[in-house]
């Protein structure tokens, strides 16, 4: 059995966007939501609900991204008005 990056999807309050897919990964995504169920146990109905797992799973597993957060939180951190010294 393969190893897939995702595994079971959690049911969560979804924020609503319009997103265009080339028909190629439609087609892949279609596949792999086919593959997870039979994996899972638990058939993917609608291969759209992938979307967001694995963009969060992209994020969360790029250093590249997580190095340039950090650096952007510290920048932020170091432009805000500091409330040292008032009570």
């Amino acid at each position: 059995m393969s190893k897939l990056k995702l595994g079971p999807l959690v049911d969560d309050k979804p924020v609503k966007l319009t997103v265009e897919l080339p028909a190629a990964v439609h087609r892949d995504l279609a596949d792999y939501a086919e593959v997870l169920g039979h994996e899972t146990g638990q058939p993917v109905e609608e291969p759209v609900k992938l979307i967001a797992p694995m963009v969060e799973r992209f994020m969360a597993t790029d250093r590249g991204f997580a190095k340039a957060r950090n650096a952007l939180r510290e920048r932020k951190a170091s432009t805000m008005p500091s409330n040292a010294g008032q009570t």
